[in-house]
């Protein structure tokens, strides 16, 4: 065997995917994000629900989560659009649907979607298969991180152009690296001209999480570790925040669990609610 082929996505990347089609299926309208396609794209055929990671009881504060940060991330592109950036990256993409559920955008904003070769080459073929094809302003930047290929490099090369603005999501990543590599993506991200929006999730402290989402918690961490992707980077809000200020962010805004039921949860009567395990920090250039 020579290599690592990759015939299907991480699961975490699938799951996420899953997750977000589940909450249009089992949770009380208004919906906070609209997304059928991710279930089609991550899975063929209806058996997914059968899945023991999609017990719709068991799942609902992770599910908010993912719904939740995904909204916050695209209304985020949506207020920069406004301002006049053009450009939107997502870091470590996996099987990201904003472009296919958003053609309007196509117009006004470049889209860039950085994740491993192997994956990439698998979506865009899953991509065609249920119909859809790949826009010219959606470029797929193909970057080996185990090899150590240079991404900034790599994306200027699809045409990002790093003298123009732009929004960068980066989401579900942080608490598998060290922070090192995590201070030194801040870094290259704030070098950003002024104007750009970096959104990203991190891990508070086990100690920090509301009492009942802690097994939620630790059964993560645990199958996390068993998958080879350990958890391995935690952050208060205020380090968190320290850190994208050391980088060279000009200001940085801490998005609790709560912040994000404020947001987009208020209201709701079947008590849907995003799980304190995985918080937001919105940085501006």
């Amino acid at each position: 065997m020579t290599g690592n082929v990759v015939t299907t996505p991480d699961n975490t990347a699938v799951r996420t995917a899953l997750w977000r089609a589940l909450h249009t299926q089992v949770d009380e309208a208004p919906h906070v994000l609209e997304d059928a396609i991710g279930a089609r794209l991550a899975q063929d055929g209806d058996g997914w629900r059968e899945r023991a990671d999609m017990v719709p009881a068991h799942t609902g504060g992770k599910r908010a989560t993912i719904v939740g940060r995904a909204r916050l991330a695209e209304d985020l592109v949506a207020q920069a659009a406004g301002r006049g950036v053009d450009q939107y990256v997502i870091l470590g993409a996996g099987l990201d649907t904003y472009a296919q559920r958003h053609p309007e955008a196509g117009p006004t904003m470049t889209v860039f979607e950085i994740d491993q070769p192997q994956t990439q080459t698998w979506k865009r073929n899953r991509l065609s298969e249920i119909g859809y094809e790949t826009p010219q302003w959606l470029r797929f930047v193909p970057v080996d991180f185990e090899a150590d290929d240079d991404w900034w490099d790599r994306l200027k090369a699809a045409g990002f152009d790093s003298s123009r603005p732009a929004v960068v999501s980066w989401l579900g990543v942080t608490m598998y690296l060290t922070e090192q590599a995590t201070a030194a993506t801040l870094r290259r991200l704030a070098s950003l001209p002024a104007g750009s929006t970096l959104i990203l999730t991190f891990f508070p402290p086990i100690e920090d999480l509301d009492p009942e989402d802690v097994p939620i918690r630790r059964a993560s961490r645990e199958g996390s570790r068993r998958a080879g992707t350990p958890f391995i980077g935690f952050y208060t809000p205020a380090q968190i925040i320290g850190l994208a200020r050391q980088a060279g962010f000009t200001a940085a805004e801490h998005v609790s669990a709560a912040g994000l039921t404020e947001r987009y949860f208020t209201g709701r009567t079947d008590g849907l609610r995003p799980y304190s395990g995985e918080e937001v920090l919105i940085a501006t250039v």
